[in-house]
């Protein structure tokens, strides 16, 4: 990115990279649940989260029968916790209608369809001054690049890229390589790879500085917020079709699903076209107290997954809203498979 202002910035062409299939990953191909194991496993959990589970699971597969959004936005770490193909199931049997995450979602799930890892190890890079510097995140970048030249979206960038080699020819020209360098192991783990097969919508929501990505000189600034823009224009017509009732799922998502949903919902419903009768639910590990989401003096009014879906949403729009407490690792598996059986 160039820069004309009165300041000093940092050189990115100083940087030094590193080939990706070099480094340290805790999170292993072998290490990825198999769908297999997941339905014939019994999942430990206490009683009053299996029935909440059971209860969103009728409530989902109710809602998307009668034709309403379903949308789910998740952090990175159901992605890094091996879980990436139970959603991708799901997104290819059409349950949900949106599927969102942050750019360390997009990251791993990428990483994932690289190479079948995922999860630097990030106290080693530190110290040699290599976290985030694999070239192969130049990938990305020089997708968003190219994406934004044609007014894509971030993470139908990043599926073009993966799926199309038409896209991905594009792409490797930009960063002066062939084609065959972008070489994708493991397409069928992506969750990008899935929605754009299924021409589910994959928004991305990020920020500047929040990512990797942004530590490389194929790092394009502008390219990397205009695709997440109109990503963020993509779930907010999502959002606009929740007038006649649907689903918010949030899966450990702390701070950027709440507030990209807030926002979404107050645009949508300026134009009179506001949300009603949905149901929420958070997927997190703290404790809820509900009595805490309004008392600005206890820590729990700061939680703002717990306080805007488990409580002001659904009270601002009409409906119910649920906190799944719990390990993502037993919670979301516990969910697919009462999806599954109900499907």
């Amino acid at each position: 990115m160039q820069y004309k202002g009165r300041y000093e910035v940092f050189d990115p062409s100083q940087i030094k990279t590193y080939p990706v299939k070099g480094r340290t990953n805790k999170v292993k191909y072998e290490d990825l649940r198999q769908i297999e194991q997941v339905l014939t496993t019994k999942i430990d959990l206490p009683d009053a989260v299996k029935l909440n589970i059971e209860a969103l699971a009728h409530e989902i597969i109710d809602r998307r029968s009668k034709g309403q959004p379903i949308l789910l936005f998740t952090g990175g770490h159901l992605v890094k916790n091996g879980l990436n193909r139970l959603l991708v199931d799901l997104i290819h049997k059409r349950l949900f209608t949106l599927i969102s995450g942050n750019g360390a979602t997009s990251i791993h799930d990428f990483e994932l369809a690289l190479m079948g890892e995922t999860s630097e190890y990030v106290p080693q890079a530190l110290e040699k001054g290599e976290f985030g510097m694999a070239f192969e995140f130049n990938f990305i970048n020089a997708a968003l690049s190219v994406g934004n030249k044609k007014k894509l979206g971030y993470g139908e960038s990043v599926g073009r890229m993966i799926c199309k080699k038409r896209f991905r020819r594009k792409v490797a020209g930009y960063l002066e390589l062939e084609e065959k360098d972008l070489k994708f192991n493991h397409p069928e783990l992506s969750i990008a790879v899935a929605c754009y097969q299924e021409k589910v919508p994959f928004t991305v929501h990020v920020g500047i500085g929040t990512d990797v990505l942004d530590q490389h000189f194929w790092f394009d600034g502008c390219a990397k917020g205009g695709c997440s823009g109109r990503d963020f224009l993509i779930y907010t017509e999502e959002v606009s079709k929740l007038i006649n009732g649907g689903v918010i799922l949030n899966i450990g998502s702390a701070v950027t699903g709440p507030e990209v949903f807030l926002k979404a919902a107050s645009m949508v419903g300026n134009i009179n076209q506001t949300p009603n009768d949905i149901l929420t639910a958070n997927f997190d590990l703290r404790p809820y107290k509900p009595e805490t989401a309004t008392n600005e003096a206890t820590v729990g009014y700061y939680y703002r997954d717990q306080k805007s879906i488990v409580a002001r949403i659904p009270q601002a729009y009409g409906g119910k809203g649920f906190y799944i407490e719990g390990n993502q690792i037993q919670t979301f598996p516990y969910l697919y498979q009462q999806l599954i059986k109900l499907l």
